[in-house]
């Protein structure tokens, strides 16, 4: 099939979902030189000045009224980025975007939950189908799971729960709004963990903390980069969104976990063994049901 022949939606879905995967890219090199926690910092920075310069051109219209609710999606959010950068880190970058990959599954069962949105047969089916895919990826033995895996699902879940939030946030306030929300939350809330980092040692929260070490040379690239592609990624896929069903581009979002896949080859992650790739399948398979679903 030509190029041009090929749904404007998809080909705006398709590059963004390449942005993210260079998102990861990106994050995972200057991970080599800083903890996740800075790597948070400068990529939600980098996205409050751009959403501030739009703010500047077009002020911000709504009615507000549920202030906490903002705040919870900015905190959940950022804890979910982190965990995400988090893995990134640790573990192939194909595995950790196939878990953030999870989240249209959990909003689905959230918003069944807390927004008594209905759930058809086929979308029952759909989330059993997730559920069977993160149990081969997480590769549990006798029901115990590593820490790259709790967080892993935390990035799902908590991303999931964040998107949950916004569909109710939506009739309150500007999308603008919103965004800047968890990127305030996601630059604040760092400054306040590296200064509480020298006093915390709990290891369990040891994603969460971190020194801030000043990039220097070939590190500015990465965070450049990493501001660069994951603003360039979050325009392709409104622009998506906005040119054909819903269904159809969320469904080729999920382009962005093979992506991920061959950009974490050249980074020097292996390939996923059967189990993990069995566990990929599902979750795309999953995905793409919930996304039908819509």
């Amino acid at each position: 099939m030509k190029l041009e022949k090929i749904d404007i939606g998809v080909r705006y879905m398709l590059f963004a979902s390449l942005m993210f995967a260079l998102v990861g890219v990106f994050a995972k090199l200057a991970s080599l030189h800083m903890s996740s926690l800075e790597v948070v910092f400068f990529r939600n920075i980098f996205g409050v000045f751009i959403i501030g310069i739009m703010v500047l051109k077009t002020p911000m219209m709504h009615d507000g009224g549920r202030p906490f609710l903002l705040i919870f999606r900015g905190v959940i959010g950022f804890l979910a980025l982190l965990a995400f950068f988090y893995n990134i880190a640790h573990i192939s970058l194909g595995e950790a975007m196939t878990f953030s990959k999870t989240s249209p599954i959990f909003t689905t069962i959230f918003a069944w939950i807390f927004l008594r949105e209905k759930l058809s047969s086929k979308g029952w089916v759909a989330v059993f189908v997730g559920f069977i895919g993160m149990l081969f990826i997480t590769q549990v033995v006798h029901f115990r799971l590593d820490i790259y895996d709790i967080l892993g699902l935390f990035s799902g879940a908590g991303a999931g729960l964040a998107y949950t939030s916004v569909r109710e946030l939506k009739k309150y306030y500007d999308t603008r709004a919103i965004v800047l929300s968890f990127m305030a939350i996601g630059t604040v809330g760092p400054l306040l963990l590296f200064m509480l980092s020298p006093y915390l040692h709990v290891k369990e929260l040891s994603f969460m903390l971190g020194r801030f070490v000043m990039p220097e040379g070939v590190v500015w690239l990465y965070i450049l980069g990493l501001g660069i592609f994951a603003t360039l990624a979050q325009v392709y896929m409104t622009k998506a969104y906005g040119a054909s069903k819903a269904g159809i581009v969320g469904a080729v979002s999920y382009a962005n976990i093979p992506f991920s896949i061959i950009a974490g080859l050249f980074l020097g992650d292996n390939l996923p063994n059967l189990s993990v790739a069995v566990g990929i399948c599902l979750i795309i398979l999953a995905g793409i049901l919930v996304a039908k679903e819509k």
